[in-house]
């Protein structure tokens, strides 16, 4: 439900912000005040126009208007208004209905948002009526001459004009085609100024309801009294900015409790979807159901079954959503199951339930839910919680087998049931109206079912036309361009060519405009082809000009792309159908898109079929599928969709479609094309659209309907039944049924799953569609047994005949699924042991970022943790940090320094610049440190005294590494050494070899006293301190560390810091390239230089 009501302040303050006259002078006032929980209690009237507030001044010179602002009608009828009072007349309405708890319309609910606005004083004549309404076919736009509450039935008597989705409203056209005659003369031109600006705004705002009741005009002044809104949230990312600070409130009586709140945010930060919404928190049957179309089956079955009284909510999960997504909305859930204090006398029921997967990783999304499970054990067990689970798809039987194996041995009752069980059977199970049945052995691969002949029979193998024509969309020949980086996608649809018998692969293409054209790799069977990747459609159609059948779009284009990536397949003549996935694109531009595709000239292409938006797709068995339609192919291979079959249906819901190929696949001779023509409220192409192609396909000898509650395209099939239209036999069942158990409107899974009116409820559907005719169930429980014995009946009468089946091809199986599964191993390329990025949070040696964040661990500590694979104490990351301070820089004359300044002078970027600095550390420049380490550490370990260290070190004519300073001495101390010597003599357990270095300086400074323990001595030897005594290694693996270079790596880390600020340094100076001056070298002429011989070098030539 993608339509969403907002506040009356917040509609008034969209159009007094947005609304303008032809000379651009606003059409209304913006004086209004919103009261709400969070506005202070007391006399909260006056004290706005006491703070003196611009914004506010008003309140103090009109008279007012005060009533609640929350999605209520009639408000004046149910006494919550006050008219024509004052401030303190404001204040005391206030004081007497906020925070009340009033009943309207058989609805409870407590009074706190209010809104207060000038009383506009009036004639009963002044008042008029005007609404626009959005509709599949444009947008209706009414109005009469009369308003108000007495106004009566508005669509019988206003003046309606239809404006197309793709069409404007002027003036003119107001005054001819609108406004009545009763309109007086001098009010006409005024009115018809307003209404034309305000469908600009309805259409530039994305609008889906707009009605002011009454619209008054005093004098030359126009004034919105009262107004009801509805917009597209969907359209949020075009119209943020210009509808301001906005929300959508819950409807009067259903206030969000915290939990509903959670699953909401959780929600609104995916891309998955995640619903939930609490019915009767005391209930004792709890839903967690995967599928927007599924959620709504398994409410229904509840509600047939006559306990929707004890249901405790409503929600669904879908979309694909990650271990940890599905963890917190598991334990969400779990957390509300658990909350009594006293334990439900006759237990509770979880049912975790489910339609057969398209797409989503059942075991992965079960980890989710199984880990909420343990966590909620010994709870579930206290208040005798029992689980039923049913599920299918990609990876179920791990994901059953691990809830099963998980909560068994929790000791919590469960009871689990794949595709092989009706997908609602588990609802009368757990309520103990009916028992499990022994399971069937479970189809799938060269073992399945599918292999032998079938009892029901096959279809006849031929697939139908070669070629397209006004009933099939898709033949065996048909071609596609895959418009997104779906590459998962794209191989299932050449697995599904390639397991149906298909000489070419159906997809040629792939469009993805954020990068140059290349090929991708792809598997053909057990080959691999190569798949051209082009930045937009027309190259990929220009590609393969050739090719007649290229006729199909599969976009995987997001909802904000959606749009105008389908104008430009719009713009291609030789694509005929376009299929949407995209959830969440705007209704406004879905409209548009249909008129578009509906009205194409013949000379650009003809009409264009559109699949979706928020679709999986179809699938017509053994020609083509759009992109992951009918799932993994052990699904495809388990419902026989390899071959066709001869029944054929559309569907709103893509799960449910994939719940369809299983139940047909179990009653029939199988599917011979199959549509999910979208959840949104206006999809692309209707029942009719495929109904009637149905019809004409000699192919299709039985059809079935899947709709749901909202919109009337069911009563267009029962109309086209009356009239002989459509003569085939038609099954059908209407979702939804479970909407009329709801007193306010609830989010279901689907955007178009709402009943705006009586007509378009699911039991006014499901009868009016009996009473035409078609074959109704009487729940979805009982479709399948429906839909074999209609198939049973006209096999019996000869219609079906059906034929042996076919063997099933095999497809290898890839690699990644197969490792999944656990059926193959491989040695891994390389191992690491210190991060990893798998999860749902980035780990740094076992600990989670934000965690790094939380203890606020800093560098030393993020160091610490990569490098060393732990964490080291405190004082240690502290001392890390002050050594990569220490060592960041020593002036631009060091050799790292002036390597890199020439190289940025050389117009270089920052990576070479930088790389040519480092290049040069090594034994002369920055290896002091690791030598002084690893020279004072090894002769403390052998036990040398300094003065025996320091006459070896003198016999052998070796430096001291670590030792001596240029311009530092004894009397002229480094501060450097003193700041990071005071440090550790302070904090470190042990300082052995610092001291050892300390009494060398001793000795050696008595020769001269320029041969100090320097800034690299004392980094090196505090270093094998802090390693060898801090607790965190063993003696082995602290010399391991320093034997692999640890302290050079430290002195890269630091030093880059340097290299980096001389880099952008001379780029801040734009200094030019550099050339050594002449002046600074010494040229040696080699004709001239002498050898120790006495001969030149010119002679040994």
């Amino acid at each position: 439900m993608s339509a969403k009501s907002v506040k009356e302040a917040q509609g008034k303050a969209i159009l007094a912000r947005w609304l303008k006259d032809s000379q651009g002078k606003p059409f209304i006032d913006n004086h209004r005040v919103s009261i709400s929980a969070e506005t202070p209690k007391d006399a909260p009237l006056k004290a706005l126009l006491q703070s003196g507030s611009a914004d506010s001044t008003w309140l103090g010179t009109t008279k007012l208007v005060c009533k609640p602002d929350q999605l209520i009608k009639r408000r004046g009828k149910a006494g919550f208004l006050l008219l024509d009072g004052d401030v303190d007349a404001g204040d005391k309405f206030l004081s007497e209905w906020r925070n009340k708890e009033v009943t309207v319309d058989g609805i409870t609910g407590v009074l706190e948002d209010f809104i207060v606005e000038p009383f506009i004083k009036h004639a009963q004549s002044d008042e008029y009526y005007v609404c626009i309404n959005s509709v599949r076919e444009g947008d209706a736009v009414l109005f009469y001459h009369e308003g108000g509450v007495d106004v009566g039935d508005v669509d019988a008597k206003a003046k309606k004009i239809m404006i197309p989705a793709d069409g404007s409203l002027n003036a003119e056209r107001v005054l001819s085609d609108l406004l009545v005659p009763e309109v007086p003369e001098e009010r006409r031109a005024l009115l018809a100024d307003f209404v034309a600006s305000l469908y600009s705004v309805y259409v530039k705002l994305h609008f889906t309801y707009l009605e002011i009741n009454p619209l008054v005009v005093v004098g030359e002044k126009i004034h919105v009294l009262d107004l009801a809104a509805r917009l597209d949230e969907t359209a949020h990312f075009e119209c943020s900015s210009l509808w301001g600070p906005l929300d959508f409130p819950s409807p009067f009586g259903r206030p969000l409790l915290p939990e509903e709140k959670f699953v909401q945010e959780l929600d609104s930060k995916t891309g998955a979807s995640l619903k939930l919404t609490i019915l009767n928190p005391k209930g004792r049957i709890w839903l967690m159901v995967a599928g927007g179309g599924a959620s709504v089956v398994y409410t229904d079955t509840l509600s047939d079954l006559g306990v929707s009284t004890e249901l405790a909510n409503y929600g669904e999960y879908s979309g694909d959503p990650t271990e940890n997504l599905t963890y917190q909305y598991a334990k969400t859930i779990l957390s509300l199951v658990t909350r009594d204090e006293e334990p439900h006398p006759e237990g509770k029921v979880l049912i975790i339930g489910g339609g057969i997967a398209n797409f989503t990783d059942v075991a992965e999304t079960f980890k989710g839910i199984v880990k909420a499970i343990r966590q909620f054990a010994a709870e579930l067990k206290r208040h005798k919680v029992s689980i039923w689970v049913r599920r299918g798809g990609p990876n179920y039987k791990q994901g059953l087998q691990n809830m099963q194996d998980t909560v068994s041995s929790l000791g919590i009752p469960i009871s689990v049931h794949g595709p092989e069980t009706h997908m609602t059977a588990i609802v009368s199970m757990a309520l103990g109206l009916s028992k499990p049945k022994e399971k069937e052995s479970e189809k799938s691969g060269s073992d399945s079912a599918a292999s032998q002949p079938a009892p029901i029979g096959a279809a006849s193998t031929n697939s139908g036309p070669t070629e397209r024509n006004e009933w099939a969309l898709f033949t065996r020949n048909t071609t596609a361009i895959v418009y997104g980086m779906q590459l998962g996608a794209v191989q299932s649809m050449l697995d599904f060519d390639h397991l149906c018998g298909r000489q070419t692969p159906s997809v040629r293409a792939v469009v993805y405009p954020f990068a140059g054209a290349h090929y991708r790799k792809f598997f053909w069977g057990a080959k691999e082809t190569m798949i051209p990747v082009v930045p937009d459609i027309a190259q990929a159609l220009n590609k393969f000009k050739n090719d007649t059948h290229l006729d199909t779009l599969v976009s995987f284009a997001s909802c904000r792309s959606a749009y105008e990536s389908t104008k430009q397949a719009l713009a291609q003549p030789r694509i005929k159908t376009i299929a949407i996935i995209a959830e969440g694109v705007p209704e406004r531009r879905t409209r548009e898109l249909i008129t578009a595709a509906k009205n194409r000239p013949a000379e650009q292409g003809g009409p264009v079929a559109i699949i979706g938006p928020a679709t999986v797709g179809g699938i017509k068995p053994g020609c083509f599928r759009v992109g992951n339609t009918g799932g993994m192919l052990d699904n495809v291979l388990a419902s026989k969709l390899y071959r066709p079959g001869s029944v054929a249906y559309v569907s709103r819901s893509g799960g449910l479609s994939n719940e369809l190929n299983n139940i047909i696949s179990r009653t029939t001779n199988g599917v011979h094309e199959g549509v999910a023509i979208g959840g949104d409220r206006y999809p692309g192409t209707t029942f009719m659209d495929h109904l009637l192609r149905y019809q004409a396909d000699p192919g299709v000898k039985l059809m079935v309907l899947l709709g749901e509650v909202g919109g009337v395209e069911e009563y267009h099939v029962c109309k086209a039944i009356k009239d002989k239209v459509i003569t085939k036999p038609l099954v059908a069942w209407c979702t939804g049924t479970c909407a009329s158990m709801f007193p306010t409107e609830v989010q279901f899974g689907h955007a178009g799953a709402c009943a705006h009116s009586n007509l378009e409820t699911a039991r006014a559907k499901n009868a009016a569609l009996a009473e035409a005719g078609v074959h109704v169930p009487t729940s979805f429980n009982e479709l399948g047994e429906l839909i074999s014995k209609v198939y049973t009946k006209m096999v019996a009468e000869g219609t079906i005949v059906p034929e042996q089946e076919r063997a099933a091809p095999n497809i290898p199986m890839d690699y990644a699924w197969a490792k999944k599964l656990g059926l193959v191993r491989k040695p891994a390329a390389f191992i690491s042991t210190i991060s990893d990025d798998r999860g749902e949070e980035l780990m740094y040696a076992g600990m989670p970022i934000s965690r790094v964040f939380e203890e606020d661990i800093g560098i030393g500590g993020v160091l610490s943790l990569l490098w060393f694979r732990r964490r080291l104490p405190n004082y240690a990351s502290k001392f890390i940090e002050m050594v990569l301070m220490m060592t960041a820089d020593h002036g631009p004359a060091v050799a790292g320094a002036h390597n890199t300044i020439v190289t940025a002078r050389a117009g270089c970027d920052l990576v070479p610049a930088l790389v040519s600095g480092l290049l040069t550390i090594g034994p002369r420049f920055g290896g002091a440190v690791d030598g002084a380490a690893k020279m004072f550490s090894s002769a403390m370990d052998a036990g040398l005294t300094p003065e025996l260290f320091v006459d070896s070190m003198r016999k052998k004519n070796e430096l001291i590494a670590g030792i001596g300073h240029k311009v530092k001495s004894l009397h002229n101390p480094d501060k450097r050494v003193s700041i990071l010597k005071e440090y550790a003599l302070a904090h470190f357990p042990k300082t052995d070899t610092l001291h050892y270095a300390l009494s060398v300086e001793a000795l050696t400074t008595k020769k001269k006293g320029n041969l100090i323990l320097n800034v690299d001595g004392c980094i090196g030897c505090c270093f094998v301190d802090l390693l060898r005594h801090c607790d965190a290694f063993s003696p082995e693996e602290a010399d391991d560390f320093l034997k692999n270079g640890f302290l050079n790596g430290l002195f890269v880390l630091g030093r880059s810091i340097g290299f980096i600020g001389h880099y952008l340094d001379q780029k801040r100076l734009q200094e030019g390239l550099y050339r050594h001056p002449t002046e600074d070298i010494h040229y040696v002429d080699p004709s001239q230089e002498q050898g120790s011989a006495g001969i030149s070098v010119a002679d040994n030539w």
